[in-house]
């Protein structure tokens, strides 16, 4: 029982920090408002794996390798930064695109790879090309380590939470997916998204180690 705590504890903030606003929460909103409830899903897979690689990469301390090495942390936070203003773009050229045309925006999002893969690459992508997230568990993993939690068990506590809580994100998103095809709302989507994700991009190519 002396190890189940620390379990417990670590669930709690990696929920915690799921919930808190950012590149994964506005990925997994778009695709499951734009491609439905499979898609939603599979990105929210997709950084639940990603989670769970960060929290196997803070135990075995490849993580802080990459914390710890200027170039690797610059290197990883530019592609990350990258590929959130490519999919920032999207959404954009999708808003501009419908205002020029002046009809109903599609439920599609023209120009990215569609399916449950590509969902599951994008959420995928979007949580590992994060080097924020490397910062946050290589402070946080040794704390439980410390305290008798198994790398395992914290590993598939950050998978298990993560996907419960994307999951309910996406299943919340779809339901309503009917109020986002409306036009109006469909193109401030479009507008919040894109502007989000490229804001986004921008802060995490300006993010410096501690």
């Amino acid at each position: 029982m002396s190890s189940l705590a620390p379990l417990v504890a670590f669930g709690g903030v990696v929920m915690l920090g799921a919930m808190s606003p950012g590149p994964d929460f506005a990925v997994v909103v778009r695709r499951s408002a734009v491609s439905g409830r499979g898609q939603g899903m599979a990105a929210a897979l997709g950084i639940a794996a990603g989670v769970f690689g960060w929290v196997v990469a803070a135990a075995t301390g490849v993580a802080a390798l990459l914390a710890a090495s200027a170039v690797a942390f610059t290197v990883v936070k530019v592609a990350g930064a990258a590929y959130l203003g490519y999919l920032g773009y999207l959404g954009v050229r999708a808003l501009l695109a419908a205002v020029r045309g002046g009809g109903p925006p599609r439920l599609s999002l023209e120009g990215a790879p569609q399916g449950v893969w590509a969902a599951f690459s994008e959420g995928l992508l979007t949580n590992i090309l994060n080097p924020k997230a490397a910062l946050f568990f290589v402070a946080l993993v040794p704390q439980f380590l410390a305290h008798g939690a198994g790398a395992l068990g914290l590993s598939l506590v950050a998978l298990g939470g993560t996907v419960l809580w994307f999951v309910v994100v996406a299943n919340v998103v779809s339901a309503l997916r009917a109020v986002f095809a409306r036009s109006a709302v469909r193109r401030t989507l479009d507008a919040f998204m894109g502007t989000a994700l490229i804001a986004l991009g921008i802060n995490l190519a300006t993010a410096t180690r501690p």
